[in-house]
């Protein structure tokens, strides 16, 4: 809880850490036939090109060493040849790591057998591509159920899948149809629906959406963020532009010379990058198409729990302790209420209210929606005389933005 906060939330009503779906724990990935060799030189801190002078090894992926929560929206990005569709590929073992452990759910895919990693892949882990891949013989509904049909899935139950699988891209009146009668949007759309038909917790998906035109290439992102706001799963999702990271992904880890220098938020690797080449990905990028007002919102008000007890006099005392002129006003679940003055309790103070209640609060401040585009909350926080409330989708409180913290966010544009 921030310095300014007079009352503490109980314990229950704090956010739980999201639990860590997949973990890689110094994970290499040497090419090449002296990979022990090159591992050693990396340890003894060797450059990639002077490992592959010496042994004609290239180090593909480098001590990776990272943590993917469960129902996130991670994106690995970098230049190319970075090693990112390379990591990617070691989750699944269609590539084969050369050392180090990676962890589903707690169990090492690195120490499965041939058929417990074909049992995972079946159950819990699709892959969509950049190239849709599908069959132009079938139809858009026995496409999406290939994936099902190879698993050995029966033609009943696996139909019936596939058709609830288009249903959720949207296409599920086109499931007769031919591919070659879609466009490239809607044959994405199919291959997206053929890795989901099989109800997967994790999906890895490939530069999945670099093949598309620019508008039809937001729509994909939508519809993933869509599908992803009706059912959460773990998706690591690979891309090379910026724009699309930031605005799909959850947390972004950046990668060079098969190295991940850098794991973190959007906001978090804007505001700290790690280093020169993480720094040159963000220059000038215009953050305020880019964040949402939830990523810059800071818990730095105080905050008076509404409850039997907490008098006007009460919380004018407590904000006269903390040197503040405003606080925000939550229920005991953190469900935002309103926010008050100095100057708003003691008029109500002077009309004899003592329970803190709406006359209390100050009127026409509406909080801002934590999922509300910065470029559109801008002129709101530019003319309030106070840091304006931020809400989630349940109404809570999560924070508030100050006209200082919206301009240190807009300069970081010049990273």
């Amino acid at each position: 809880m921030s310095r300014g906060t007079i009352e503490h939330i109980d314990t229950a009503d704090q956010t739980a850490q999201p639990q860590v779906k997949i973990a890689l724990r110094s994970v290499f990935k040497v090419f090449g036939d002296h990979p022990e060799e090159a591992v050693r030189m990396v340890h003894e801190g060797c450059a990639k090109d002077a490992i592959h002078a010496k042994t004609g090894c290239t180090v593909g992926v480098n001590n990776a060493t990272f943590d993917i929560r469960a129902g996130e929206i991670f994106v690995i990005m970098g230049l190319s040849g970075s090693g990112k569709s390379t990591l990617l590929r070691l989750i699944n073992r269609l590539i084969e790591p050369t050392t180090g452990e990676i962890l589903f759910d707690g169990q090492d895919v690195t120490k499965m057998s041939k058929a417990e990693l074909i049992e995972l892949r079946r159950r819990d882990m699709s892959m969509v591509f950049q190239s849709f891949a599908l069959l132009p013989n079938r139809t858009v509904l026995d496409n999406a159920a290939f994936g099902l049909e190879v698993a050995g899935v029966p033609e009943a139950e696996r139909r019936r899948k596939a058709l609830v699988a288009l249903e959720g891209v949207g296409l599920a009146a086109y499931a007769n149809s031919r591919t070659d009668e879609l466009s490239g949007g809607m044959k994405q759309r199919v291959g997206l629906a053929r890795a989901l038909a099989s109800e997967p917790t994790v999906l890895l998906m490939d530069e999945a959406f670099s093949a598309l035109d620019p508008l039809i290439r937001a729509e994909m992102q939508d519809e993933l963020l869509r599908l992803q706001s009706e059912q959460s799963r773990t998706v690591i999702f690979v891309s090379h532009d910026l724009d699309e990271a930031m605005r799909i992904g959850d947390r972004i880890a950046i990668m060079q010379h098969g190295v991940v220098v850098q794991v973190g938020t959007p906001d978090e690797i804007v505001t700290n990058p790690a280093n020169d080449y993480v720094r040159s990905f963000f220059r000038n990028v215009d953050v305020s198409q880019v964040f949402r007002a939830g990523d810059i919102a800071r818990e730095t008000q105080v905050t008076v729990i509404e409850r039997k007890g907490v008098s006007v006099p009460a919380a004018l005392a407590r904000m006269h302790r903390h040197d503040r002129n405003i606080a925000i006003v939550v229920g005991a679940n953190k469900k935002y209420h309103g926010m008050v003055s100095v100057e708003s309790l003691t008029r109500a103070a002077e009309s004899g209210d003592r329970d803190l209640n709406t006359r209390a609060f100050l009127p026409e401040v509406e909080p801002i929606a934590a999922t509300e585009p910065l470029s559109e909350v801008l002129g709101r926080v530019a003319l309030s005389p106070f840091p304006l409330p931020v809400v989630d989708e349940d109404q809570r409180y999560i924070g508030s933005i100050s006209k200082s913290a919206l301009l240190m966010t807009l300069d970081r544009s010049g990273n």
